[in-house]
Protein backbone atom coordinates (compact mmCIF):
# COMPACT_ATOMS: atom_id res chain seq x y z
CA UNK A 1 0.00 0.00 0.00
CA UNK A 2 1.36 3.37 -0.74
CA UNK A 3 2.21 6.16 1.78
CA UNK A 4 -0.85 8.44 0.69
CA UNK A 5 -3.44 5.18 1.07
CA UNK A 6 -1.89 4.67 4.34
CA UNK A 7 -2.21 8.43 5.50
CA UNK A 8 -5.48 8.50 4.79
CA UNK A 9 -5.56 5.66 7.58
CA UNK A 10 -4.27 7.66 10.32
CA UNK A 11 -7.97 8.44 11.46
CA UNK A 12 -8.65 5.24 11.77
CA UNK A 13 -5.66 4.02 13.38
CA UNK A 14 -6.14 6.44 16.19
CA UNK A 15 -9.61 5.33 16.65
CA UNK A 16 -8.64 1.65 16.98
CA UNK A 17 -6.47 2.59 19.57
CA UNK A 18 -9.38 4.49 21.53
CA UNK A 19 -11.06 1.28 20.98
CA UNK A 20 -8.77 -0.52 22.97
CA UNK A 21 -8.44 1.83 25.55
CA UNK A 22 -11.97 1.92 26.51
CA UNK A 23 -13.28 -1.73 25.74
CA UNK A 24 -15.87 -1.60 24.24
CA UNK A 25 -17.81 0.30 20.77
CA UNK A 26 -20.06 2.25 23.16
CA UNK A 27 -17.36 3.73 25.58
CA UNK A 28 -15.18 4.49 22.10
CA UNK A 29 -18.03 6.38 21.03
CA UNK A 30 -18.76 8.18 23.45
CA UNK A 31 -14.90 9.34 24.14
CA UNK A 32 -14.85 10.28 20.54
CA UNK A 33 -18.03 12.22 20.49
CA UNK A 34 -19.12 10.18 17.54
CA UNK A 35 -21.80 7.11 16.98
CA UNK A 36 -20.98 3.75 17.48
CA UNK A 37 -22.13 2.91 13.84
CA UNK A 38 -18.88 5.12 12.83
CA UNK A 39 -16.81 3.31 15.03
CA UNK A 40 -17.66 -0.17 13.67
CA UNK A 41 -17.41 1.53 10.34
CA UNK A 42 -13.77 2.98 10.72
CA UNK A 43 -12.80 -0.35 12.37
CA UNK A 44 -14.09 -1.92 9.45
CA UNK A 45 -12.47 0.05 6.81
CA UNK A 46 -9.38 -0.15 8.58
CA UNK A 47 -9.80 -4.32 8.17
CA UNK A 48 -10.43 -4.00 4.72
CA UNK A 49 -7.21 -1.92 3.83
CA UNK A 50 -5.04 -4.48 6.32
CA UNK A 51 -6.22 -7.54 5.09
CA UNK A 52 -7.08 -9.31 8.27
CA UNK A 53 -9.07 -9.29 11.02
CA UNK A 54 -8.30 -6.81 14.06
CA UNK A 55 -11.08 -6.53 16.24
CA UNK A 56 -13.39 -10.22 17.11
CA UNK A 57 -16.66 -7.97 18.45
CA UNK A 58 -19.31 -9.86 21.04
CA UNK A 59 -22.03 -8.49 22.54
CA UNK A 60 -20.23 -7.08 25.56
CA UNK A 61 -17.13 -6.31 24.78
CA UNK A 62 -14.70 -6.05 21.80
CA UNK A 63 -11.08 -8.48 21.61
CA UNK A 64 -8.62 -7.86 20.00
CA UNK A 65 -6.58 -10.17 17.71
CA UNK A 66 -2.91 -10.87 17.52
CA UNK A 67 -2.58 -8.48 14.55
CA UNK A 68 -4.94 -5.76 15.42
CA UNK A 69 -3.57 -6.06 19.32
CA UNK A 70 0.34 -5.79 17.31
CA UNK A 71 -0.91 -2.32 15.44
CA UNK A 72 -2.35 -0.88 18.83
CA UNK A 73 0.86 -1.62 20.95
CA UNK A 74 3.25 0.02 18.16
CA UNK A 75 1.25 2.78 17.41
CA UNK A 76 -0.02 3.99 21.16
CA UNK A 77 2.93 5.97 21.95
CA UNK A 78 3.08 7.76 18.81
CA UNK A 79 -0.65 9.08 19.37
CA UNK A 80 0.03 9.86 23.24
CA UNK A 81 2.97 11.85 22.05
CA UNK A 82 1.13 13.41 19.27
CA UNK A 83 -1.53 14.63 22.29
CA UNK A 84 1.28 15.63 24.51
CA UNK A 85 2.74 17.70 21.73
CA UNK A 86 -0.46 19.77 20.68
CA UNK A 87 -1.61 19.90 24.53
CA UNK A 88 1.74 22.25 24.85
CA UNK A 89 1.37 24.06 21.33
CA UNK A 90 -1.86 25.12 22.98
CA UNK A 91 -0.91 26.39 25.81
CA UNK A 92 1.59 28.70 23.77
CA UNK A 93 -1.75 30.58 22.98
CA UNK A 94 -2.95 30.64 26.59
CA UNK A 95 -2.38 32.95 29.89
CA UNK A 96 0.05 31.15 31.93
CA UNK A 97 -2.39 30.32 35.20
CA UNK A 98 -2.70 27.58 37.88
CA UNK A 99 -1.34 27.22 41.53
CA UNK A 100 1.97 26.36 42.32
CA UNK A 101 2.31 24.45 45.72
CA UNK A 102 5.59 24.89 47.08
CA UNK A 103 7.59 24.15 50.05
CA UNK A 104 10.47 26.30 51.33
CA UNK A 105 12.53 26.72 54.55
CA UNK A 106 10.80 29.35 56.83
CA UNK A 107 14.38 31.64 57.52
CA UNK A 108 14.82 31.85 53.74
CA UNK A 109 11.47 31.85 52.09
CA UNK A 110 10.92 34.96 54.98
CA UNK A 111 14.30 36.82 54.79
CA UNK A 112 14.39 35.70 50.30
CA UNK A 113 11.71 34.43 48.59
CA UNK A 114 8.61 36.43 49.68
CA UNK A 115 9.93 39.84 48.98
CA UNK A 116 10.56 38.62 45.32
CA UNK A 117 7.13 37.43 44.80
CA UNK A 118 5.43 40.62 43.81
CA UNK A 119 7.75 40.58 40.75
CA UNK A 120 6.54 37.27 39.92
CA UNK A 121 2.87 38.27 40.40
CA UNK A 122 3.59 40.83 38.17
CA UNK A 123 4.84 38.90 35.33
CA UNK A 124 2.39 35.81 35.98
CA UNK A 125 -1.13 37.66 37.61
CA UNK A 126 -3.08 34.32 37.09
CA UNK A 127 -0.72 32.31 38.92
CA UNK A 128 -1.57 31.30 42.42
CA UNK A 129 1.69 30.67 44.73
CA UNK A 130 0.74 28.56 47.68
CA UNK A 131 3.89 29.08 49.95
CA UNK A 132 4.40 26.33 52.99
CA UNK A 133 7.14 27.73 55.18
CA UNK A 134 8.68 24.35 56.90
CA UNK A 135 12.52 23.32 57.67
CA UNK A 136 11.52 19.41 58.10
CA UNK A 137 12.34 17.97 54.57
CA UNK A 138 8.58 16.39 53.40
CA UNK A 139 7.60 14.53 50.92
CA UNK A 140 7.19 16.44 47.95
CA UNK A 141 4.88 14.19 45.73
CA UNK A 142 2.62 12.82 48.60
CA UNK A 143 2.35 15.91 50.51
CA UNK A 144 0.75 17.53 47.32
CA UNK A 145 3.53 19.94 46.34
CA UNK A 146 4.95 20.91 43.24
CA UNK A 147 8.08 21.66 44.03
CA UNK A 148 10.61 22.59 47.07
CA UNK A 149 13.28 24.63 47.65
CA UNK A 150 16.08 22.69 49.55
CA UNK A 151 18.78 23.89 51.96
CA UNK A 152 20.83 20.20 51.70
CA UNK A 153 23.80 18.64 50.78
CA UNK A 154 21.40 14.98 49.51
CA UNK A 155 18.57 15.42 47.28
CA UNK A 156 16.90 11.65 46.91
CA UNK A 157 16.75 10.13 43.27
CA UNK A 158 13.45 10.06 43.09
CA UNK A 159 13.28 13.73 42.46
CA UNK A 160 15.13 16.16 40.10
CA UNK A 161 16.66 18.53 41.28
CA UNK A 162 18.26 21.84 39.63
CA UNK A 163 20.72 24.14 41.72
CA UNK A 164 19.63 27.64 42.41
CA UNK A 165 23.38 29.04 43.92
CA UNK A 166 25.69 28.08 45.94
CA UNK A 167 25.58 29.36 49.81
CA UNK A 168 28.00 29.87 52.41
CA UNK A 169 27.97 30.05 56.30
CA UNK A 170 29.10 33.07 58.04
CA UNK A 171 29.96 34.35 61.60
CA UNK A 172 28.64 37.20 63.26
CA UNK A 173 28.07 39.48 65.44
CA UNK A 174 26.84 43.24 66.59
CA UNK A 175 29.43 46.15 66.95
CA UNK A 176 28.18 46.21 70.64
CA UNK A 177 28.82 43.00 71.60
CA UNK A 178 32.41 42.79 70.16
CA UNK A 179 32.94 45.94 72.02
CA UNK A 180 31.97 44.37 75.35
CA UNK A 181 33.33 41.37 74.99
CA UNK A 182 36.61 41.31 72.12
CA UNK A 183 36.79 40.14 69.00
CA UNK A 184 37.78 36.39 68.79
CA UNK A 185 41.07 36.02 66.06
CA UNK A 186 40.77 32.03 66.42
CA UNK A 187 38.24 29.50 66.26
CA UNK A 188 39.32 28.36 69.46
CA UNK A 189 38.33 31.88 71.02
CA UNK A 190 34.67 31.42 70.70
CA UNK A 191 34.66 28.78 73.21
CA UNK A 192 35.43 32.17 75.80
CA UNK A 193 32.38 33.91 73.82
CA UNK A 194 28.30 33.58 74.32
CA UNK A 195 27.56 31.90 71.37
CA UNK A 196 24.16 31.25 68.96
CA UNK A 197 23.51 28.15 67.65
CA UNK A 198 22.04 25.40 65.68
CA UNK A 199 21.10 22.53 67.91
CA UNK A 200 22.14 19.86 65.51
CA UNK A 201 21.85 17.20 67.32
CA UNK A 202 19.48 18.17 69.84
CA UNK A 203 21.07 20.38 72.25
CA UNK A 204 24.86 19.78 71.18
CA UNK A 205 26.86 23.01 70.28
CA UNK A 206 29.67 21.92 68.07
CA UNK A 207 31.11 24.28 65.11
CA UNK A 208 33.24 22.90 62.71
CA UNK A 209 36.10 25.55 60.42
CA UNK A 210 38.31 24.94 57.96
CA UNK A 211 41.52 27.19 56.80
CA UNK A 212 40.35 28.88 53.88
CA UNK A 213 42.16 27.82 51.39
CA UNK A 214 42.36 24.14 52.78
CA UNK A 215 39.78 21.62 52.03
CA UNK A 216 41.03 18.53 53.76
CA UNK A 217 39.83 16.75 57.10
CA UNK A 218 43.55 17.39 58.77
CA UNK A 219 42.83 21.47 58.90
CA UNK A 220 38.94 21.03 60.74
CA UNK A 221 39.09 22.80 63.75
CA UNK A 222 36.03 21.57 66.15
CA UNK A 223 35.11 24.20 68.87
CA UNK A 224 32.70 23.30 71.44
CA UNK A 225 30.23 26.47 72.18
CA UNK A 226 27.54 27.65 74.61
CA UNK A 227 25.33 31.09 74.77
CA UNK A 228 22.45 32.23 76.20
CA UNK A 229 20.05 30.83 72.73
CA UNK A 230 19.82 28.49 70.46
CA UNK A 231 17.18 27.54 68.22
CA UNK A 232 16.53 25.51 64.78
CA UNK A 233 15.69 28.68 62.97
CA UNK A 234 18.10 30.72 61.60
CA UNK A 235 16.18 33.65 61.71
CA UNK A 236 15.17 33.71 65.43
CA UNK A 237 19.59 33.68 65.84
CA UNK A 238 20.17 36.79 63.52
CA UNK A 239 17.35 38.26 65.61
CA UNK A 240 19.54 37.18 68.69
CA UNK A 241 22.60 38.74 67.43
CA UNK A 242 21.24 41.68 66.70
CA UNK A 243 20.26 42.23 69.70
CA UNK A 244 24.02 41.80 70.88
CA UNK A 245 23.15 38.98 72.81
CA UNK A 246 26.37 37.07 71.01
CA UNK A 247 28.22 35.91 68.06
CA UNK A 248 25.84 33.72 65.59
CA UNK A 249 26.27 30.95 62.64
CA UNK A 250 24.34 31.93 59.73
CA UNK A 251 23.66 31.03 56.24
CA UNK A 252 24.34 33.77 54.26
CA UNK A 253 20.91 34.22 53.24
CA UNK A 254 19.79 35.08 56.74
CA UNK A 255 22.60 37.38 57.24
CA UNK A 256 22.48 39.36 54.09
CA UNK A 257 20.08 42.19 54.81
CA UNK A 258 21.49 42.94 58.61
CA UNK A 259 25.55 42.44 56.98
CA UNK A 260 25.06 44.89 53.47
CA UNK A 261 22.98 47.48 56.56
CA UNK A 262 26.14 47.48 58.48
CA UNK A 263 24.34 46.12 61.88
CA UNK A 264 26.25 43.06 61.85
CA UNK A 265 30.03 41.76 60.87
CA UNK A 266 31.39 38.92 59.70
CA UNK A 267 34.25 37.47 61.69
CA UNK A 268 36.77 34.66 61.16
CA UNK A 269 37.49 35.89 57.36
CA UNK A 270 40.66 33.70 57.49
CA UNK A 271 38.19 30.34 58.61
CA UNK A 272 35.80 28.83 56.83
CA UNK A 273 32.44 27.42 58.74
CA UNK A 274 31.43 23.69 57.69
CA UNK A 275 29.18 21.27 57.99
CA UNK A 276 26.51 23.33 59.90
CA UNK A 277 24.56 24.54 56.88
CA UNK A 278 24.54 23.05 53.34
CA UNK A 279 26.37 24.95 50.78
CA UNK A 280 24.13 24.54 48.02
CA UNK A 281 20.13 25.76 47.74
CA UNK A 282 17.94 23.13 45.06
CA UNK A 283 14.99 23.30 43.73
CA UNK A 284 13.36 20.33 43.35
CA UNK A 285 10.39 18.42 41.70
CA UNK A 286 9.14 14.75 42.01
CA UNK A 287 10.33 12.57 39.24
CA UNK A 288 8.10 11.36 36.17
CA UNK A 289 5.69 14.16 36.55
CA UNK A 290 4.49 16.00 33.27
CA UNK A 291 5.38 19.56 34.63
CA UNK A 292 2.35 22.62 34.30
CA UNK A 293 3.14 25.55 32.35
CA UNK A 294 2.89 27.39 35.87
CA UNK A 295 5.27 25.51 37.40
CA UNK A 296 8.06 25.57 34.91
CA UNK A 297 7.37 29.60 34.89
CA UNK A 298 7.96 29.54 38.76
CA UNK A 299 10.77 27.49 38.62
CA UNK A 300 12.50 29.64 35.83
CA UNK A 301 11.62 32.44 37.89
CA UNK A 302 13.58 30.93 41.13
CA UNK A 303 16.42 30.49 38.88
CA UNK A 304 16.67 33.91 37.36
CA UNK A 305 16.15 35.43 40.83
CA UNK A 306 18.67 33.77 42.55
CA UNK A 307 21.15 32.89 39.88
CA UNK A 308 23.81 35.69 41.70
CA UNK A 309 23.62 33.68 45.30
CA UNK A 310 23.57 36.37 48.31
CA UNK A 311 26.00 38.99 47.88
CA UNK A 312 27.12 40.23 51.67
CA UNK A 313 28.46 43.79 50.35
Amino acid sequence: MDTQKIEALWTHLHWLNVLASQGTYTAAAARLGVSKAAVSQRIAELERAAGVVLVQRTTRSVRFTEAGRRLVDDTREDFERIAATFASVRELADAVRGTVRVTAPVAFARQQLVPRLAEFSRAYPEVRVQLELSDRLTSIASEGFDLAIRHSANVPDTHVAGKLCDTRSVIVATHAYLERRGTPRAPADLAQHDCLYYPRPVGSGVWSFEKVGRRNEKSRVNVTVNGPVSANNSEILRDAALEHLGIALLPDFTAQSALQAGKLSVLLNNWRPVGAFASQLHVVRPHGVQVARAVKCFTDFLRQAFRDGFPLE
